[in-house]
């Protein structure tokens, strides 16, 4: 954190505006960063699969949690409608991610409305955060918030930051830190707040915040004040849920679902014309990501790492030619491979995964194909985090790469146009 002489008077997020040259507070990383990064730490600790962010504003923070792999349900609701317009791009796949597929399903899903109204479509989450949201509430909405969140939507984990206000003193002419706050509150307003939530709701609540003041000063505390509250007895159970009627009050963002780019660059009719009916009836916007739990993406993946293998492999056995004598014939010849290759610019492998890979069945030929068992694929730590057995690779690949007559091996070529412009 550093110390400048400049003008600003949101000198917390850096949004500038006009006020007396007086020595600024700067955090680095900025404030606004520190919170969300606090966010994602949580979320990688406690790996929740449906996130909500209320008061998403210009989606920031579901830009940061979407990579999380642990997630498949993210949601972001907020008033101003005007923030969510343009947010879509932001939020869909990109080509890396069709090249890479995630392990689990993710679909992003924003709503505008209002935090203090009940939406069933947010029941049954994991964690609710609610980042500097509840300072622009007035009296009205921050009595119902409570009701709502806590009592009604009743997430496994709240996340509520707010700024705090003895902090205040530290920055330049400064009041309250943004215009459209109601309130500001001191830690002690805060915990007292919090604590009756907590207790009223069956909540267990921890205070901690992000922000460090300067030296000499920290009897002041974080400059942002969070309560993570966390529900007695875990998550509710789906029979809970399940009890609640249907209540959708969120308005829909107007436009259509957003689909995946190369979807529709590739195939613009098949796949959009048909469903066009569907897609103007949906007016929530909503993008899902590619994932492995997808049949066709994890089949995509799977044939790519089999073919790449295969070919490491075949390239690496092909000096071993020139030291053959004559012909090979039609007998299978074990062409060596016991030690696992390791590339100059491939994976490295562990001590463990090394020996399994030297215990499978090595590749081997008969005259100039080359076959590579299933079983010493299945060796390969990405193949085998991807297959869990012969037979489930098998039915996979079996349409797009050559199977020896058994099915236990995949064949190719020993030899290619490639490998004769380029002697080994």
């Amino acid at each position: 954190m550093e110390e400048n002489n400049l003008q600003c008077s949101s000198v917390v997020d850096g949004n500038f505006e006009e006020v007396p040259r007086e020595t600024a507070i700067q955090f680095k990383p900025p404030l606004y960063r520190q919170r969300y990064q606090f966010v994602k730490n949580l979320v990688d600790q406690h790996e929740p699969k449906k996130v909500a962010d209320l008061g998403c504003g210009d989606t920031s923070l579901l830009r940061l949690l979407k990579v999380n792999p642990c997630i498949e349900l993210l949601v972001g609701v907020d008033i101003n409608e005007d923030k969510l317009r343009w947010r879509g791009d932001s939020l869909a796949p990109f080509m890396g991610d069709f090249l890479k597929p995630r392990d689990l399903n993710l679909t992003i899903t924003l709503y505008h409305g209002s935090v203090v109204e009940r939406d069933s479509r947010l029941l049954g989450f994991d964690l609710i955060t609610c980042i500097e949201l509840i300072e622009h509430l007035d009296s009205g909405d921050l009595a119902r918030f409570p009701e709502v969140v806590f009592g009604y939507l009743s997430p496994s984990m709240i996340v509520i930051s707010t700024p705090n206000s003895e902090f205040n003193p530290l920055f330049p002419s400064v009041t309250l830190r943004d215009s459209d706050h109601k309130f500001e509150w001191t830690r002690m307003e805060f915990q007292t707040w919090a604590l009756y939530v907590a207790n009223r709701y069956d909540y267990s609540v921890e205070f901690t915040g992000v922000g460090e003041p300067p030296a000499g000063a920290e009897n002041v505390g974080y400059c942002t004040q969070i309560g993570i509250f966390q529900k007695n007895g875990g998550k509710a159970t789906e029979a809970c849920v399940s009890e609640q009627h249907d209540q959708h009050v969120y308005k829909a963002r107007q436009g259509l679902t957003m689909l995946p780019r190369l979807v529709l660059i590739f195939h613009p009719q098949a796949v959009l014309l048909p469903h066009l009916p569907q897609m103007l009836r949906l007016q929530v916007f909503t993008t899902s990501y590619p994932s492995l739990q997808q049949e066709r993406f994890f089949k995509l993946v799977l044939v790519n790492e089999v073919s790449q293998q295969v070919e490491s492999l075949r390239v690496s056995h092909l000096p071993r030619r020139k030291e053959q004598d004559g012909e090979w014939g039609d007998k299978p010849k074990d062409i060596g491979g016991s030690k696992a290759p390791v590339p100059c610019f491939g994976p490295v492998f562990t001590e463990v995964e090394k020996a399994k890979i030297e215990n499978s069945p090595k590749p081997f030929c008969v005259g100039d194909k080359f076959f590579v068992p299933l079983q010493r694929l299945l060796a390969y730590p990405r193949l085998n985090r991807l297959c869990a057995n012969e037979e489930m690779m098998r039915s996979v690949i079996a349409d797009s790469i050559p199977l020896s007559s058994d099915g236990s091996a995949v064949v190719a070529d020993l030899c290619n146009y490639f490998d004769e412009q380029f002697e080994f």
